[in-house]
């Protein structure tokens, strides 16, 4: 049998690293950040890094979805919770 919280807690450990990733390779490809910190004279490897922000953020885009669909039933309670129509299932 699968154990559903450890499937949860990689899913989620996957979305925080490739959050992490797109959002550091990010500020290197923003020009004016690296400009205004005074970066120029530093050489680095746009080509590559946009290619890794690319498949992080696409890969961080397939760990959203596997966490939406995950705490499916946990959204639909919370929704119906706050639209005021209380879930039978859920306390």
């Amino acid at each position: 049998m699968v154990n559903i919280q450890l499937v949860k807690w990689c899913n989620d450990l996957g979305m925080g690293i490739t959050f992490a990733v797109t959002f550091i390779t990010g500020l290197f490809k923003w020009t004016l950040l690296v400009r205004t910190l005074g970066l120029t004279t530093i050489v680095f490897p746009v080509a590559l890094m946009s290619d890794i922000h690319d498949w992080a953020g696409f890969l961080l885009g397939i760990f959203v979805a596997v966490h939406l669909f995950l705490n499916r039933a946990w959204i639909g309670a919370m929704t119906r919770n706050m639209l005021g129509r209380r879930s039978k299932d859920y306390p």
